[in-house]
């Protein structure tokens, strides 16, 4: 379980980044996306989960996502590119500042991916001063049999639909 809140406090940071607020992101093609993230550095530790979507569900996680996002940063600043977005943010979790550069590139609808570089301040235990993360995203084909849009499989075949993104909250530390 630490492994995973080690990955839940980064992800913390990403999903802001796509979860837009005066420019909305392209919500992602409907079907099952594999989600690999990376951390350089994190010897072996990247994590890859599966998460079955479609459009509701996407505008369902971003509107989930965002009064924890409005609640916790005080800048949040994304803007279209010639090659996707960028997203800059400023957030306070558990009494540690993170600022966040996030780059987003890809179509949305067969691949993309977030690139983030992170500067804490007053770090938490187990959490480094400076962060660098991939996200890398690719839709694999229609969600399995059995799966609804909002499954997640997460490591370890840990299973949740992200209707259930409040008990994620508890994984966070406060302050």
């Amino acid at each position: 379980m630490n492994s995973l809140r080690t990955w839940l406090l980064p992800l913390a940071f990403v999903i802001p980044a796509t979860a837009a607020h005066a420019i909305d992101l392209p919500t992602r093609k409907p079907g099952l996306w594999e989600l690999k993230m990376q951390r350089a550095g994190a010897g072996g530790d990247d994590v890859s989960m599966q998460h079955c979507t479609d459009e509701t569900t996407d505008k369902k996680m971003t509107s989930a996502v965002q009064p924890m996002a409005t609640e916790s940063c005080t800048k949040q600043d994304i803007q279209k590119t010639a090659t996707g977005y960028v997203n800059d943010t400023v957030c306070n979790i558990a009494g540690m500042t993170s600022k966040s550069h996030a780059e987003i590139n890809g179509d949305f609808n067969s691949a993309y991916t977030v690139k983030v570089t992170t500067q804490n301040e007053n770090p938490l235990p187990g959490v480094p001063k400076t962060a660098n993360m991939t996200l890398e995203a690719k839709w694999l084909g229609p969600c399995k049999d059995g799966q609804k849009p909002g499954d997640i499989v997460m490591p370890g075949g840990i299973k949740m639909n992200i209707a259930d993104m409040e008990k994620l909250k508890a994984l966070i530390p406060k302050k």
